[in-house]
């Protein structure tokens, strides 16, 4: 190796948005976190050292290492006696590599000594000439306040085998819970709270998608932190294939968040002058959960190709129809939808191949014949008749072994051995990290966009990835190769059609993370559209997502999913939040119920650029089995809140909802939004009037207004707005 040791102490300190990220490089060390957290104000040279002294966390035990402070990959030549970040070695030699840094870039350009930056990114290149490898580390402090850093390394030896490259970022010792998620189809973002002890909490997924039962977004925080108060460290990786994530406290103090990809068993062998590069792991920190997530959201709207043009509102046929395309009632349907203000109506799953049921027909991506005779030009000329644009279910990444595909092509099903790997839903994945394999998918997809004019692409992945092998040569691992693949596909479809828009499903929430949501527009929260679930579903998928980015539909009165049965004014005002759309069979609905849903179309379209653009709260929720919740202009100057029973209320009299995020300074009026009659058990306070009541900024949050009384399962709607 060539490199020049440069091993010259190198400090970085970035300030963004209320957050600091303090690095240092000492004795050409790979760079070490000295400080995460609230902005520490402007620092000198001299005032950044102290504030990394003060910040240190370890110490030397009797009969311990003196180790000092975990580095951003930790390193066991150090003494770091927790979880390596690197892990590999060439046939059991060059497993503890010592890396020095040679070289630091802060955009691009090189450092040598102390730099204070806004939003950058800077570049740690490192390298240990005895074990021939080089690591550079990107960091990047985004406008947004969120952190993010990825590793790649690359080999100049005999072939490396690399099992692991992992990233992590310390938190204070006042970090003593942990919060994470878990769940199950229909179940996801179920939220989980612990404690933060000794040891290590490993949340790993090998589903080769992001998962139902996905950690999601790891936080640390203080105890009896909430959506508004106590600091709170969090992690993401930005992976839709395997992964992990890791809170690890050792016996010392020392405390670390971080995760990467997780990788098969010789999955990446780097030959010499190959390199692998991990996935961005994404860091966000905040004074309650609530500007956690406000740093992800300002991070995705800020993206160059962020949604730009209003949400359209959105039919999806598969509760109506499910299988049974019967041409009259998806044109009465069409045109009920265009009638009562649907902007986007989408063909679900059943129109091609021989695809009349969930046992055949993935992989062959035609227009049946049999149910569509002359195509689906008429169909979408009677969408386009009524006012909508048109999209379409696939899933691409998916075979049925009774598919013309799967007979034709079998070694292009992933499997580990001569054998299949077991069955879902009576479907296998197909390696797309076979060129043959992505130019037959990708040429069925271009064919349709290029016949038929489709704005919107329902994409699912509907079972888990199950030894996800390579057959042609004999099963070697290939999901890392496999997510590529699917990332590229992605781009591909996109390019060739502009203004394409996809949605990201994967049996409901299955695919959800910030990976997948650089070449998607939105994803599917969840398979389950009763709104006593979607309550929750809503709310802690929007820890990562804002709310334009969620699909939100009104489903029928009776789940088809949990079997409860729902008032209208109660689905309506679940969905209400996130990217409106229908899951409903309007052809078995009454004028009346239309005429309602209308209303809450229009509503809806009323004031999404608002809920599509403004800051959302959650809480304080005013008692158990109720909560509160809004979104804010960016500017203060409206508002929206839900309030929602989920329960009885345990007192007589309803309790006071305080609306979080208004300006104190400022004078509001508060008005009721109400659509059809008063929702169950409805009894109104004092100030519930069409004329509403006008008070302070500063009542409104402290004190806030009273509740109407309210049935279990039930919400209503309040508009604020500022007074000139």
């Amino acid at each position: 190796m060539s490199d020049q040791l440069a091993p010259a102490p190198i400090a970085l300190h970035f300030r963004s948005s209320g957050c600091s990220l303090l690095l240092e490089t000492p004795s050409g060390r790979l760079p070490i976190v000295r400080h995460w957290g609230a902005d520490l104000g402007p620092l000198d040279e001299t005032a950044a050292r102290a504030a990394g002294l003060a910040a240190s966390v370890g110490g030397r035990l009797p009969g311990e290492l003196d180790t000092g402070p975990a580095s951003l990959v930790p390193e066991p030549w150090t003494g770091w006696m927790g979880r390596p970040g690197l892990v590999g070695s060439r046939g059991g030699r060059d497993w503890s590599p010592a890396f020095t840094v040679t070289s630091v870039r802060l955009d691009g350009t090189e450092i040598t000594g102390y730099e204070e930056t806004g939003p950058a990114i800077a570049e740690f290149t490192a390298v240990d000439p005895e074990a021939r490898l080089r690591l550079v580390l990107t960091v990047e402090m985004l406008a947004s306040g969120l952190v993010r850093a990825r590793g790649r390394v690359e080999n100049e030896g005999a072939a490396y085998d690399l099992a692991e490259l992992s990233l992590y970022l310390p938190v204070p010792t006042r970090a003593t819970e942990l919060i994470d998620f878990s769940g199950r189809w229909g179940m996801e973002r179920q939220v989980q709270r612990h404690g933060f002890g000794v040891g290590s909490h490993v949340r790993e997924n090998r589903r080769g998608r992001t998962g139902l039962d996905s950690a999601y977004v790891l936080h640390t925080t203080e105890s009896g932190s909430d959506f508004a108060h106590g600091e709170t460290w969090a992690v993401h990786v930005a992976w839709s294939g395997n992964h992990r994530h890791v809170a690890e406290r050792d016996s010392t103090g020392v405390a670390l968040l971080g995760g990467g990809e997780l990788l098969l068993p010789g999955e990446i062998r780097l030959e010499t002058g190959k390199a692998y590069t991990g996935p961005w792991v994404y860091a966000s920190y905040g004074d309650g959960l609530d500007r956690v997530a406000h740093r992800f959201h300002d991070h995705l709207r800020a993206r160059p190709g962020h949604v730009a043009r209003p949400r359209p509102v959105t039919l999806n046929t598969w509760e109506a129809v499910y299988f049974e395309h019967d041409h009259d009632k998806l044109w009465e349907l069409v045109r009920l939808a265009g009638a009562i203000g649907v902007e986007r109506f989408v063909l679900d799953d059943g129109w091609f191949g021989d695809r009349r049921d969930s046992r055949a027909g993935l992989g062959d991506w035609t227009v049946s014949e049999d149910v569509w005779p002359d195509g689906l030009h008429p169909l979408i000329n009677a969408v386009h008749t009524h006012g909508m644009e048109f999209g379409l279910w696939v899933e691409p990444e998916m075979v049925n072994p009774d598919s013309g595909l799967a007979r034709a092509h079998p070694e292009w099903i992933m499997a580990a051995r001569s054998a299949l790997p077991v069955e879902q839903r009576s479907q296998h994945v197909l390696n797309l990290s076979i060129p043959e394999c992505y130019e037959a998918v990708l040429r069925q997809l271009l064919a349709l966009l290029e016949e038929y004019d489709i704005g919107y692409l329902k994409w699912d992945h509907n079972r888990d990835h199950v030894e996800a092998g390579l057959r042609p040569l004999g099963g070697v691992p290939s999901e890392h190769a496999q997510t590529l693949a699917v990332y590229r596909l992605m781009a591909e479809v996109k390019a060739a059609r502009p203004g394409l828009e996809i949605e990201s499903c994967a049996a409901g929430g299955g695919r959800i993370d910030l990976g997948v949501l650089e070449v998607t527009d939105r994803v599917w929260v969840s398979d389950v559209s009763d709104p006593l679930e979607r309550q929750r579903l809503m709310r802690w998928t929007g820890q990562l997502l804002p709310p334009e980015l969620m699909g939100a539909h009104v489903a029928s009165s009776h789940s088809h999913t949990t079997s409860r049965r729902h008032s209208l004014a109660f689905r309506g005002a679940s969905a209400f939040f996130g990217h409106f759309g229908v899951e409903w069979d309007l052809t078995s609905t009454t004028p009346g119920e239309r005429v309602e849903l209308a209303e809450w179309i229009a509503l809806h379209r009323a004031h999404r650029e608002l809920l599509h653009t403004g800051r959302v709260w959650r809480g304080p929720d005013p008692a158990d089995g109720i909560w509160s919740h809004g979104v804010v202009a960016q500017d203060g100057s409206e508002a929206l809140y839900a309030f929602t029973s989920l329960t009885w209320c345990a007192t007589g009299a309803p309790p006071h909802a305080r609306l979080s995020g208004l300006d104190p300074d400022a004078r509001y009026r508060v008005r009721p939004l109400t659509i059809g009659g008063p929702p169950a058990g409805f009894v109104a306070p004092a100030w519930w009037t069409e004329k509403g009541f006008e008070a302070p900024g500063s009542v409104l949050t402290r004190i806030g207004v009273q509740m109407p009384t309210l049935h279990p399962e039930q919400s209503v709607l309040v508009h604020v707005e500022r007074l000139a």
